[in-house]
């Protein structure tokens, strides 16, 4: 069968996946295996290994250049893998630039398993983890959502030897997902994957396309001989106890200073195989990751990323809608009908007090559905609110979809719907349609209702992506429980990459492949018909190197035509016609390395003046437990505006992560912004005193001048300890 499949592999196309699948036989174990990374229990010798690993990247259907040993051994409590990840310059080679969990995987050498538990080819389990025992865990569905921030509860231990690395897991059989059988012997699909960063070269163990991920389940192998328990339900409890203080200055408050303490906590009931339900009282998230600033001088708002653990689960149900992918690919029209962050957040990141909440998802080969329902306190500033979302999507075929989604923000002063219906499907290997339709209503004393839609096209082969994405979004389009980037408009992203790795291709010592773009965008006036903005924008040079770097050049010819007057920074640009040609460039060096940087320059004309752009990222991991980074963002702005202002607005950064281990963390940021002389800090101490039972401790300042020239500071003091247990 691998001879087969690496014939087929090694014109580096699209190959389909094979009929005969690669398998891996798990042996039993009769005694508890001890976790310590080295495999010198005895029962390690007498299980059946596999190796002969086929490269995915860069020579698709090659053998891999440096073996990898895996082992299966399984108890009635636990699975278990040992990993032997060989390397002819042992420790040497390894590359790790931090602890944190859910690590970038081109920063580390790592090993990623994935599990099709209900043979469907379509949910998948990942769990990875680099030669320091750094965790990073994923859900993901049709290789196409994913649920990013999910942490299952496993174990891990490494050791590195100048012989290479060794990863030794054990998986608790209710972690795993699978479904009630009655054979007493299972096979599940099945697939691992290695990265040796020092040469970039990605492994597995069942091929696949380079175009496609690990979790495109129809290409894994399978794991055999496996002898799980009964799935039965089961409970994980995590009480927390948190104390507060904070102090204000300058603000409009009857409580300068307060203190508090509180407790609250989460359920989590695995009611069956495909059903999950989580219960949220007194919620806090205060060890969140805090947001970082951003500058903005597009039309576009910026989305924040959603940090909080609870809304992070299951994000993929709920969290449907279009956008750009991590290329930028489908272009920059965002519409999301439901984003997390509308619950327990305001409109400038500060959190919202939430009493009490309840989800539950259902997941399964033939459907998925789901529901959320959050009651938010009041304050000050806002009524109480309630919210609920609601998701069913029905399978079926091989990877198609067609769901719906209902949101519900319900306050004193009115209710706003949002009511969805939405498809995927994918036909073969090559092509996919995402699509979807939204209307939303408001009722009470500003009633109104809107519509909204986007159909997403890709076409993706190892040479090529193509893609086309039409949306379109009414004047009184109000998703109040989700996120536009930009309202009253009728989209049009048609555009294309082309991934040359031929013979012509210069220096493949230095350089894997030349992937030349061109992204297009078009934005009408949905009220009026009227062309708003026009962006052809070709990257003509676009080179992946061996290493992991890149560097690349753009250019953007853009027509703007404002309705109203824009301010980007404090700078006003008054409403009428404007037609200007930017240029980018953007460059990584290895991001494996001790020392890395990226850089982000763009410059030229900006409405009726000049810009120049300059985003630097320098990062510092002399070894892994240590990680430093300086962040430099400058807008130049040059006779821009109606009074041709030149200004010059600086985002300064300094960032730095310290690990005992991977328990065992600080983390530290400041940021200092010239725009409203801000200046904030955020110092947050995390230990894992045992898996996914956290103490934490966290500091936070921010100081910056109000409109009225005023200046305001508040300090934040919080101290938090959870507990998790598993029953």
């Amino acid at each position: 069968m691998l001879v087969s499949s690496v014939s087929v592999a090694q014109d580096a196309t699209m190959f389909q996946p094979s009929a005969i699948r690669r398998t891996l036989q798990s042996t039993r174990s009769e005694r508890p295996v001890r976790v310590d990374g080295y495999l010198d229990d005895a029962d390690w010798s007498g299980a059946v290994g596999a190796s002969d690993f086929v490269q995915v990247e860069p020579m698709q259907g090659q053998p891999a250049t440096q073996a990898t040993e895996i082992r299966v051994l399984h108890d009635r409590n636990f699975l278990y893998f040992g990993i032997f990840s060989r390397d002819s310059l042992g420790k040497k080679a390894i590359r790790a630039t931090d602890f944190k969990r859910d690590f970038n995987f081109m920063s580390h050498d790592l090993i990623t398993l994935s599990f099709d538990g209900f043979n469907d080819n379509r949910n998948a389990m990942a769990l990875a983890v680099n030669a320091y025992g750094v965790q990073r865990d994923l859900l993901s569905f049709d290789d196409f959502y994913y649920d990013v921030d999910w942490d299952g509860l496993w174990r891990v231990r490494t050791s590195r030897t100048d012989s290479g690395w060794v990863a030794e897991i054990a998986v608790p059989w209710q972690t795993l997902r699978y479904p009630q059988s009655s054979d007493s012997l299972q096979q599940w699909g099945f697939n691992i994957y290695r990265n040796r960063r020092l040469t970039n070269e990605i492994s597995a163990f069942s091929p696949f396309p380079r175009n496609v991920s690990s979790l495109r389940m129809a290409y894994s192998g399978l794991l055999t001989n496996l002898e799980p328990p009964p799935p039965r339900p089961n409970i994980r409890i995590n009480p927390y106890v948190l104390a507060s203080y904070d102090r204000y200055k300058n603000y409009q408050t009857e409580k300068p200073e307060d203190s508090s303490a509180k407790l609250g906590g989460e359920l989590k009931w695995a009611v069956n195989p495909n059903a999950v339900l989580d219960l949220t009282v007194n919620t806090d998230f205060a060890q969140a990751d805090a947001d970082r600033q951003v500058n903005n001088i597009t039309r576009f708002s910026v989305l924040f990323p959603e940090r909080r653990q609870f809304f992070l689960e299951n994000a993929s149900l709920f969290g449907v809608g279009g956008g750009p992918k991590g290329d930028a690919s489908g272009g920059f029209m965002r519409i999301q009908p439901f984003f997390s962050r509308r619950i327990g957040l305001d409109d400038a990141g500060n959190p919202i007090p939430i009493d009490a909440g309840a989800r539950f998802v259902h997941r399964s080969g033939k459907r998925n559905y789901g529901g959320m329902a959050m009651r938010q306190r009041g304050t000050d500033f806002s009524d109480p609110t309630n919210f609920f979302i609601g998701r069913f999507s029905e399978n079926f075929g091989k990877q198609n979809r067609l769901g719906g989604m209902l949101a519900v923000k319900n306050q004193e002063s009115g209710t706003n719907y949002t009511s969805v219906l939405d498809g995927f499907v994918r036909l073969g290997q090559l092509h996919s349609l995402n699509a979807m339709l939204m209307q939303t209503t408001t009722t009470g004393l500003n009633e109104k209702r809107g519509s909204a839609g986007y159909a997403q096209y890709y076409f993706d082969t190892n040479q090529w992506r193509l893609w086309w994405t039409q949306s379109f979004v009414t004047r009184d389009f109000d998703p109040q429980l989700g996120f536009v980037s930009r309202s009253d408009v009728i989209g049009t992203t048609p555009g294309m990459i082309w991934y040359y790795r031929g013979s012509k291709l210069p220096l493949k010592k230095y350089i894997r492949a030349f992937e030349p773009s061109l992204n297009t965008e078009f934005y009408h006036q949905a009220s009026t018909g009227k062309l708003t903005e026009r962006i052809i924008n070709p990257w003509p040079v676009f080179f992946n190197l061996q290493s992991g770097a890149y560097i690349g050049y753009g250019t953007y010819f853009m027509y703007e035509g404002l309705t109203e007057s824009f301010i980007p920074l404090g700078v006003e640009i008054a409403a009428r016609d404007y037609h200007f040609v930017r240029h980018q460039i953007i460059a990584s060096t290895d991001p494996s390395k001790k020392l890395n940087l990226l850089a982000d320059v763009s410059w030229g004309q900006y409405f009726n003046g000049k810009l120049l752009s300059a985003d630097l990222t320098l990062q510092f991991a002399p070894l892994p437990h240590v990680s430093l980074m300086g962040r430099v963002n400058r807008n130049h702005f040059n006779g821009v505006g109606e009074k041709q202002e030149v200004k010059t607005v600086d985002l300064f950064s300094i960032e730095g992560r310290f690990a005992l281990n991977a328990r065992l963390q600080l983390i530290a940021f400041y940021q200092q912004n010239t725009d409203g002389n801000s200046r904030n800090y955020n110092i947050r101490f995390s230990w894992e005193y045992q898996p996914l039972s956290f103490m934490y401790i966290v500091l936070n300042k921010r100081g910056f001048d109000n409109i009225s020239g005023v200046r305001q500071v508040e300090d934040h003091a919080i101290g938090k300890i959870g507990f998790l247990r598993q029953i």
